[in-house]
């Protein structure tokens, strides 16, 4: 008979805790330090995306003490101060959509019918959904990668980014419209061959 799982704290037991033994915070690191690099690595790339999630985490731990206890999830507070700090990468973060557009697509499709293939994957549309990104102002951007690539509930994007749901509800509309219409009101991934 195997042994049973320990009982892991709550995120807000955590935090809790590691006011009187600061050694307890590293438990939030390792849980949720690989979901914001994948995130922060899907909006800027690989090369800010490690020290954007030290800083994340600095941030977190030095404010620590003023953390909501009544949220036992800290994945929306942690998301929230990402945010923050991608927000002085805005610059950057255009630019790396514009710069997508100019890659190649990788490989070269051997059959017609891996061509076909290719050509209704996201793959294929990635100039136009890189150029539909960069467009999007900074906060509409924001709510629809938190909610696609942060995958996180509307409640939750609504707590990161301290605005109420029904704010986070109508820049996901916006935002999806305008990316619906710059891939020509098609879904790559719906598409078939």
């Amino acid at each position: 008979m195997t042994a049973p799982s320990p009982v892991r704290a709550r995120d807000d037991e955590l935090i809790r805790d590691s006011l009187a033994d600061p050694e307890q915070f590293a438990e939030l690191f390792d849980r949720y330090s690989g979901m914001l690099y994948r995130y922060v690595s899907r909006r800027l790339g690989p090369e800010p995306a490690e020290d954007l999630v030290g800083e994340t985490f600095l941030v977190a731990f030095s404010k620590r003490h003023r953390y909501d206890t009544s949220y036992t999830d800290a994945r929306p507070w942690l998301f929230g101060i990402l945010t923050k700090l991608l927000s002085r990468h805005h610059r950057g973060e255009a630019a790396r959509y514009r710069a997508l557009l100019r890659v190649p697509q990788d490989g070269v499709a051997e059959s017609p019918a891996e061509r076909v293939a290719s050509g209704v994957t996201a793959q294929a549309a990635r100039p136009l959904l890189a150029r539909a990104l960069a467009a999007l102002p900074a906060r509409d951007r924001d709510v629809l990668l938190l909610v696609a690539w942060g995958d996180l509930a509307y409640e939750e994007v609504a707590q990161a980014l301290s605005i109420p749901v029904g704010t986070v509800r109508s820049r996901l509309n916006r935002a999806r419209r305008k990316v619906r219409a710059a891939l020509g009101d098609t879904n790559p991934m719906l598409e078939e061959a």
